[in-house]
This record gives C-alpha cells, sequence and structure tokens, in this order.
C-alpha cells in the first residue's frame, strides 16, 4: 500500500477533494485511495484491534505509522495520509542507496521500542499468515517492503500497511524486512528483479548495523532466516492456490516455483556466509 501523513482525525476530507488511485496494495484487497488528508482502503479483519495499537503507538510518541481516522460498517477503513515518497517498482536509485537502507534499519528500531511499550492485545485475532510462528512480546510489522515505507528527503520516516502485523519477536520483523531490503535472493531471482548489484551479505550487515542488533540477536536473526523465507513462500502458496490474481502473475513474472526452490537452497548454501557477514567486526 502507498499511503502517508495528515491533520485532525475522525473528519472525512470535503466531497471536492480529489480523488487518487495509489499505487502499490498487493495485499490490500482491493484499491487503496487517497482523498485530500486520508486514505480509504478495505479494513482488515482484525481493524478494531489494528486501530486501538496504532492510536496508542502514536500516543506513546511515535509518529512513524499512520494515525486511524474512521472505520466504516461497509467494510472499509480511513487513514492519515503520510506526506512523503514511497518507493515502487522500478525502484529509483536513491531507495537501494545503503543511507537509506541504514535509515529503514533505524526506522525499524524505533517502531520496536514503541511497540514494546504499547505491547500486545492476546485477545486480538492477529493475522497468521507472515506472523513469527513462535509468538513474541511485540506487535511486528511483518511486511516492511519498499512499498511500506515512507520517505521524506531520502530517509526512512514511517511504516504504513499494517494488514500482516501480529505479536512475534523484533528478530523475526528484522529478518522479514532483510528479505527486501538487502535483498536476500539468489543470484538468479536478484537478476529478474533488477537488483543483482547489491551485495545480499554486505547489505544485510548495514541493515543489521543500523538497527542496533547485539551479537546474541545477531546469532538468533541467523536462524531466523529460513524460516522466515519458508513463511514467505506458505503465504504465496496460499494466495496462488486460492487464484489471486495479483499474486499468480507475479509468481509467473518471477520464476513460479523454481525460484522458491532456488531462493531456499541458496538460503540454506549460504547460513555461513551469512553469520560471518554479521560477525565481522
Amino acid at each position: 500500500m502507498n499511503n502517508a501523513n495528515v491533520t485532525g482525525q475522525g473528519t472525512s476530507p470535503g466531497p471536492d477533494a480529489p480523488s487518487e488511485v495509489l499505487p502499490g496494495g498487493l495485499g490490500s484487497g482491493g484499491p487503496v485511495v487517497r482523498r485530500g488528508v486520508a486514505v480509504r482502503r478495505p479494513a482488515p479483519a482484525n481493524a478494531p484491534a489494528l486501530h486501538e495499537f496504532l492510536r496508542a503507538l502514536r500516543a506513546s510518541g511515535f509518529a512513524g505509522a499512520p494515525l486511524p481516522r474512521r472505520l466504516s460498517e461497509e467494510g472499509w477503513e480511513e487513514l492519515e495520509f503520510i506526506q512523503g515518497e514511497v518507493p515502487v517498482s522500478p525502484y529509483p536509485w536513491w531507495s537501494m542507496s545503503d543511507g537509506a537502507l541504514a535509515s529503514v534499519g533505524r526506522l525499524l528500531r524505533r517502531y520496536h521500542e514503541s511497540a514494546a511499550e504499547v505491547g500486545v492485545d492476546r485477545s486480538a485475532p492477529w493475522p497468521a499468515a507472515l506472523a513469527d510462528p513462535e509468538g513474541g512480546p511485540i506487535v511486528c510489522h511483518d511486511d516492511v517492503c519498499f512499498p511500506n515505507v515512507v520517505f521524506r528527503d531520502r530517509h526512512a520516516a514511517a511504516l504504513i500497511d499494517f494488514d500482516f502485523a501480529a505479536p512475534g519477536r523484533p528478530v523475526w520483523d528484522l529478518a522479514m524486512a532483510a528479505r527486501y531490503w538487502a535483498p536476500l535472493r539468489d543470484p538468479d531471482s536478484a537478476a529478474v528483479s533488477g537488483l543483482d548489484h547489491l551485495d545480499p551479505f554486505r547489505r544485510l550487515r548495514v541493515l543489521v548495523d543500523a538497527y542496533g542488533l547485539d551479537g546474541a540477536a545477531r546469532r538468533e536473526l541467523v536462524d531466523v532466516l529460513e524460516p522466515a523465507t519458508d513463511v514467505c513462500r506458505a503465504f504465496v502458496t496460499e494466495r496462488v492456490t486460492a487464484g489471486d490474481a495479483g499474486f499468480v502473475s507475479a509468481l509467473e513474472t518471477h520464476g513460479g516455483w523454481e525460484r522458491w526452490d532456488r531462493l531456499q537452497a541458496w538460503m540454506v548454501a549460504n547460513r555461513a556466509r551469512f553469520a560471518d557477514a554479521l560477525a565481522a567486526p
């Protein structure tokens, strides 16, 4: 989803405000439309609990997530529009710079610290699709991909699209983000996406250093990288099996199931290289 900043809460934009369909939103379940200072989109099943979490997050002092404005009985939600630039394919060169990458790590760390203050509503129906199988102490975002980060002056300023947010370990959320931002892709898959000029081992280190992960957690991160990839494959399998046209098209464009087989084998084969990259001085 591509959304962003704002004013006021609870007041809808005027009838004369122009509408704009925003790019991205593969997993949003429908169009995402900006109208003035608000973004209207299909509401996730757990919208009441998610909105409560987002409001508590803002109250804790974290301004890097959209504030909910309205939730309708017809099944849509309205969120504030967070001003900035969201990189979508073909990704602008600056979004793949070390500076942008490091800023994502710092933003994710700030988010996790605030999420820890807010805590987790264990009674809420959090989605399981991309969630940490072990659960955890905070509400992880779980989908910190390029289109879900808002930049200002080429630095990550906010996270958007919390559809897959669920309880988990911070290290799980970091692993899920690294899949996109390093990116953790075998050379052939990276070439299909035009990202084969990026060194995933070095960039994983840049992301983790900026996040400020300690030694013990770095070793845990290496253990989480493969399970995170497995969960993502299971998610894609579920969407393709259900006939989701967007996921079917993306699977065909990026090499089908052979690409996933190759990626998973590459992750296993390079486990030691990931560990070495994170442990190097």
